[in-house]
């Protein structure tokens, strides 16, 4: 039997690096976008095929992840799963807030969603099923008054997976969200400043579990969406925030 495909898109930082890790360990081979760093060769040695797409970071442009969708077909003949990191964090509060950033984020959190689904969803239908976990926010599930535009465009991405994932569900194509907050890794720490130790424990104090989350544990979580063994879980937004928001 041949191994299963998937593609990930950025394998550069948040959780793609170790869901790549993750699914190599699981048997899959990988397409993926912007891999950080010796990431292919990594996964080379593990015993992973990977095809390794650059010039695809800007997932507001509608090419990208057709680009990527092309890679996997040229390459390996399949494709059965996509995890599709979407969006950046810009803060704020609805008085601080400004219709371009407004505009930028509807771009970056709406747009990219829109695009990603567009292109995935076709083609997985057309090919009997498939996996799709696109990555939103946290802040998307809960009032965020600091970030307000950022919440909301991502309350609407995450709406708009559920919705495409209604459509098409009878496919055979499942189609999920994650979203994290209060994750260690370099967007969050640099919106909230977390670097400064004083800020990271006020942060800290606030989550339920009283630490940040770790990169390796979404990955954990978003492989089980992806691998294969869990067809009957769709049109479904997940929290990854350590209870916070709740």
């Amino acid at each position: 039997m041949s191994r299963r495909v998937a593609i990930i898109a950025d394998a550069n930082i948040h959780l793609g690096p170790d869901l790549a890790r993750e699914l190599a360990a699981r048997e899959h081979d990988l397409v993926l976008s912007e891999p950080s760093d010796g990431l292919a060769d990594e996964l080379i040695a593990a015993g992973a095929n990977v095809e390794a797409v650059t010039g695809t970071a800007d997932l507001t442009q509608p090419q990208t992840v057709p680009t990527l969708i092309d890679a996997a077909l040229s390459r390996f003949d399949r494709l059965d799963a996509a995890c599709i990191r979407t969006g950046r964090i810009i803060t704020g509060d609805i008085f601080q807030a400004t219709v371009e950033d407004l505009r930028e984020l509807v771009s970056l959190n709406i747009e990219s969603t829109f695009h990603a689904l567009q292109a995935l969803l076709p083609v997985l239908a057309e090919r009997g099923g498939g996996q799709v976990v696109i990555v939103t926010s946290a802040s998307g599930d809960s009032p965020t008054p600091y970030a307000a535009l950022y919440s909301a465009t991502r309350a609407a991405a995450n709406m708009l997976v559920k919705n495409a994932a209604l459509r098409v569900a009878k496919h055979g194509v499942t189609l999920n969200a994650i979203g994290t907050n209060n994750l260690d890794y370099p967007g969050f720490r640099a919106a909230t400043g977390a670097d400064d130790p004083a800020i990271r424990a006020k942060i800290e104090s606030r989550v339920p579990i009283r630490r940040l989350g770790r990169t390796d544990e979404v990955a954990h979580f978003a492989a089980s969406l992806l691998d294969g063994k869990n067809m009957f879980q769709t049109a479904q937004f997940f929290p990854l925030s350590g209870g916070h928001g709740v």
